[in-house]
């Protein structure tokens, strides 16, 4: 053996160990390195789903649970990444994740991973509210189609690109509950899923950016009161609800910790708090769970 030889597969060795894959060594049995946190995966969960493939130049793409995937090569070139998730109300069951990597040398490869999905129990709670949230009337009615026709333009457009940096913070300092996925009977009766995170913050309290982003929405709504929703970028959005001021305006771009506006009671509540919910590609995500993925790797 050439000593150049010698030192080809010694740099592929190293580069293995170092735990990411070069572009010159893949091959099907190689290139299957894909990890995601955390690693059980259940109804509700957001997802960091993690390539190890050291090719800035390359186009990975992907897809799972009927949603695209959008990944992104990592600042030190070292991994590609997906920010994903499994939505609340997602049943329990096998599921296919698709990966498929195309280099500049015109090389493909395809990944296909099973990713079994367990059940997240979650409770029944029984509230009482004004009889309009309940049955709206003829004009409220008008309001809220308007509004989620509103909703749906503003979500159907996301950056092309990561706007968040690092792991996300808390919009406010106050007790959370653990109000998400929570069966609601609102007078009795059976109305909806709780797809967000309640916190129990007094009326003036400060809401901030839990991440970096764009203002797509500050308006008042039927449903949620004074709302926020920020776009993080590749499909990924949070919302604070139920304020009762603006700081900001729709089309602003805001840094982590930035101020949103005030906590409230508008809307459809039964007292003062913020919610705040977590949506990517449609699919409403545990803001608790968000809150513990270490998003610093990506950097």
């Amino acid at each position: 053996m050439t000593g150049s030889r010698c030192s080809l597969r010694l740099l592929a060795l190293l580069s293995l160990l170092a735990g990411a894959i070069p572009a010159s060594a893949l091959s099907p049995q190689k290139i299957e390195q894909v990890t995601l946190a955390p690693a059980t995966v259940q109804a509700g969960s957001p997802e960091l789903i993690r390539l190890n493939v050291t090719d800035n130049s390359a186009h990975v793409t992907g897809e799972w649970l009927g949603r695209r995937l959008q990944f992104f090569p990592s600042r030190d070139g070292r991994a590609w990444f997906a920010l994903a998730g499994v939505d609340v109300e997602a049943p329990a069951g096998p599921s296919q994740l698709a990966i498929h990597i195309s280099l500049a040398s015109g090389r493909t490869f395809d990944i296909v991973r099973a990713i079994p999905i367990l059940p997240a129990h979650y409770r029944t709670t029984t509230l009482t509210v004004p009889p309009r949230f309940v049955e709206p009337g003829p004009d409220a009615l008008r309001q809220i189609e308007a509004e989620q026709q509103l909703k749906a333009k503003v979500f159907a457009e996301s950056a092309p690109d990561p706007l968040w940096l690092g792991s996300f913070h808390a919009p406010v300092r106050a007790a959370p509950t653990d109000s998400f996925g929570t069966r609601r009977l609102f007078n009795g009766e059976l109305a909806s899923i709780h797809k967000g995170m309640d916190f129990r913050a007094r009326s003036g309290t400060p809401v901030r950016a839990a991440n970096a982003g764009v203002v797509v929405l500050a308006r008042p709504l039927y449903y949620e009161g004074n709302c926020v929703i920020l776009d993080h970028g590749l499909g990924l959005y949070t919302l604070s609800m139920h304020m009762s001021r603006f700081s900001v305006h729709e089309g602003q771009h805001v840094a982590k910790g930035q101020l949103l506006g005030l906590s409230g009671a508008t809307g459809r509540v039964t007292g003062p708090h913020l919610h705040w919910a977590v949506r990517w590609q449609g699919a409403y995500l545990d803001p608790a769970k968000l809150l513990r993925l270490n998003l610093n790797a990506i950097q």
